[in-house]
């Protein structure tokens, strides 16, 4: 059996390493077996769940399936590793063991002589991102949770307009109250692209059963500001219940005319 392709993807935050990532999948779609692997990335695997949404025939894993990742290696045609910029780059020989792999840095252009090009055997160029090593990563699962778009809108632009502490980099899936899953993505210096919905079915009986939730990066976050109003955006049992009984009857009416 022929040794697969597998890619470990590194790089600085927000410098575009899951979009790299997301266009070789698609530049390789005829490929029947591919596999991605993000480490480090505990409850909340927004690129993850992002990942799965927009290709459904990959295998995506997360902490607490290395085993099994690496089990399934053998069996792939390709294999990306996305390397947060919160881990030690020498990990990645650790985890592969004895495996030869393609090291690539996605970097904004202006960095240079950086531990990423020592380790790295390419270079991507990727966006004009800020560095900085004294940023702060703060996560937070939203699971079952639906938020008002609305709030989500009002919370979003407060989180990337330093309400919070100066974000850098922040991105998150939430369930909306018309049953869809968004991906929203900001990174400090790019221009700001609108809230992604991502490819899957409306969620319309209840509290949602899958992935939502949010990831940011900077410098004097307010944490518990940040947690307090991610609740506060939050909508009660019976506010889920009208909300969905009222797309669910706009839905029935479309399909009647």
């Amino acid at each position: 059996m022929s040794v697969p392709n597998i890619i470990v993807v590194a790089g600085s935050s927000g410098a575009g390493k899951t979009t790299w990532v997301c266009q070789q999948m698609r530049d390789i779609a005829d490929v029947e077996q591919i596999i991605y692997y993000s480490p480090g990335t505990g409850t909340v695997p927004v690129d993850q769940n992002r990942i799965a949404a927009e290709f459904p025939g990959i295998q995506v894993f997360s902490d607490g399936q290395e085993v099994e990742f690496i089990n399934q290696i053998p069996k792939a045609d390709a294999v990306y590793i996305e390397w947060g910029f919160y881990l030690e780059l020498g990990s990645v020989a650790q985890l592969l063991d004895n495996l030869t792999y393609r090291a690539i840095a996605v970097l904004p252009s202006d960095l240079k002589d950086s531990e990423y090009h020592a380790w790295a055997k390419e270079i991507v160029r990727g966006a004009p991102t800020q560095t900085n090593t004294v940023e702060t990563l703060w996560r937070a699962a939203s699971n079952g949770q639906v938020i008002d778009e609305n709030s989500l809108e009002e919370f979003w632009y407060e989180i990337t307009h330093a309400a919070y502490g100066i974000v850098t980099r922040a991105k998150g899936i939430f369930d909306v109250n018309d049953g869809r899953s968004l991906y929203c993505d900001f990174v400090a210096g790019v221009p700001q692209t609108d809230f992604l919905e991502l490819d899957l079915p409306r969620y319309l009986e209840g509290r949602p059963q899958r992935f939502s939730g949010l990831e940011v990066v900077g410098q004097n976050l307010d944490e518990a500001a940040l947690r307090q109003t991610l609740s506060d955006c939050c909508l009660s049992d019976a506010a889920i219940l009208q909300y969905q009984q009222q797309v669910k009857e706009i839905l029935l009416e479309g399909e009647k005319v």
